[in-house]
């Protein structure tokens, strides 16, 4: 699986990429056909303290895979994509 990593309004440090590198790819162990994944993060509204937004796009037969989360963490919205995500693909596999 490809993992794309798209910053709007800031650079991501290493433990950053790291930590998305290891959530993401746990994936994998629940759903074998994902194609690629592709992470967006972005700073919403600044006045907020909940204002860490991340996306997760996961490619797959048939249907995409989109999770939004937003938190006062880049991990912590991470993390919550990565969940939301692990049931939806427990899900597709048990469909098909």
């Amino acid at each position: 699986m490809k993992i794309t990593v798209q910053s709007i309004g800031l650079t991501p440090h290493e433990p950053l990429e790291s930590h998305i590198e290891k959530k993401v790819s746990k994936l994998e162990t629940f759903y074998d056909k994902i194609h690629d994944c592709k992470v967006i993060l972005r700073v919403e509204n600044h006045s907020d303290k909940a204002n860490k937004n991340a996306e997760l796009i996961l490619a797959v037969p048939g249907d995409d895979i989109v999770v939004k989360k937003t938190t006062t963490s880049f991990e912590e919205s991470l993390d919550l994509c990565v969940d939301a995500a692990k049931k939806l693909l427990i899900k597709k596999k048990e469909l098909a």
